[in-house]
């Protein structure tokens, strides 16, 4: 039979309201009397109710973590610095990947609601915009990570990526690669680093040729696909960046399917640096997310959030850095 509150109070030798004062930390009692019904509740596997706790309006000690696609190494690493963190803080994490679906995302909000977290990451391109509005009118603690949306009155945390873009396009023109494509994603992020690679051409005094450009999802089958597309056209690149490893490592894949060489034929940059970047033959040249400082940040910040102890919105931006190994060369 699962054991009650009372069965720790009679074994304790306490009363209920005394157990009750140590499971919400409330009230003054001795450090002796608290380890002992700590104790007695654990010899006896007892837990107090998380929803219980919650229909008081005490905390959960709950954060939910919501992503886009788990698959990816870039959020799958990133989620484990945050589970890591929040653990070290006396939290738990519910993790939902949606796909970016927005019928999964209003039915995950409605679970990490009914679950009673105490706040929200959110990792996310986020199709419906008023889900997350609808949160904050409701006062629910939420900070967005890789994602800076103006429309949405709440802390983000996020990478530089026009930066990032910047310096992939700079390091490709430096080794004197003109002829170069761009194999992006339809987000905002990698909207960014497009438009800092553009920006970086300009100032090369060089045009960058729109229709190396070309958009797609996720996946090592998707660059694949996009670097076989530009490689068999009349006049192929040169070079490809990549918005992100797991894009860059299947374009990779896809030119050793048509025996081009990278990066005696072909070089690579990729934008992550995940732990697949160091996995390839050769080693992948990628624009690096600080992913452990990001990730302990933004819980940091949602628990200060919590706490109530943030009362203005905060853009913070981390610098990337290029990490140069093996899938580039000079032309």
């Amino acid at each position: 039979m699962k054991a009650t509150i009372y069965d720790v109070a009679k074994e304790a030798g306490v009363s209920i309201a005394t157990v009750s004062k140590v499971i919400n930390q409330t009230g003054k009692i001795s450090e002796a009397t608290r380890v002992k019904v700590l104790e007695t509740m654990k010899g006896l596997n007892y837990y107090p109710s998380v929803v219980a706790s919650a229909l008081t309006g005490k905390r959960t000690e709950t954060l939910g973590l919501l992503v886009p696609d788990i698959s990816n190494p870039f959020f799958s690493e990133i989620a484990r610095t945050i589970e890591d963190r929040a653990h070290d803080r006396g939290m738990s994490v519910i993790m939902c990947s949606t796909d970016d679906n927005a019928e999964k995302e209003k039915k995950y909000i409605e679970l990490l609601q009914r679950k009673q977290v105490d706040g929200l990451i959110v990792a996310s391109g986020f199709q419906d915009k008023k889900l997350l509005n609808d949160l904050k009118r409701n006062n629910i603690p939420l900070v967005m990570l890789s994602l800076d949306d103006p429309s949405l009155d709440v802390t983000t945390v996020s990478v530089d990526d026009y930066k990032g873009g910047f310096e992939a396009a700079s390091h490709l023109l430096s080794l004197g690669h003109r002829n170069i494509a761009i194999i992006g994603e339809e987000v905002h992020s990698s909207r960014m680093r497009i438009l800092g690679f553009r920006d970086a051409f300009e100032m090369y005094g060089e045009q960058f040729d729109e229709r190396n450009l070309l958009r797609t999802t996720a996946s090592l089958s998707n660059g694949s696909e996009s670097v076989k597309k530009f490689l068999q056209q009349d006049n192929p690149p040169t070079a490809v960046f990549a918005c992100n490893d797991l894009i860059a490592i299947g374009a990779i894949q896809g030119a050793r399917e048509l025996a081009v060489s990278v990066p005696d034929d072909l070089s690579i940059i990729g934008f992550d640096n995940t732990i697949l970047a160091t996995t390839t033959v050769p080693a992948l040249t990628t624009v690096a997310q600080p992913m452990g400082d990001m990730g302990n940040k933004v819980v940091d910040i949602l628990i200060e959030e919590i706490h109530r102890r943030v009362v203005t919105r905060e853009r913070i931006l981390f610098t990337p850095k290029l990490i140069v190994r093996g899938t580039t060369k000079e032309k």
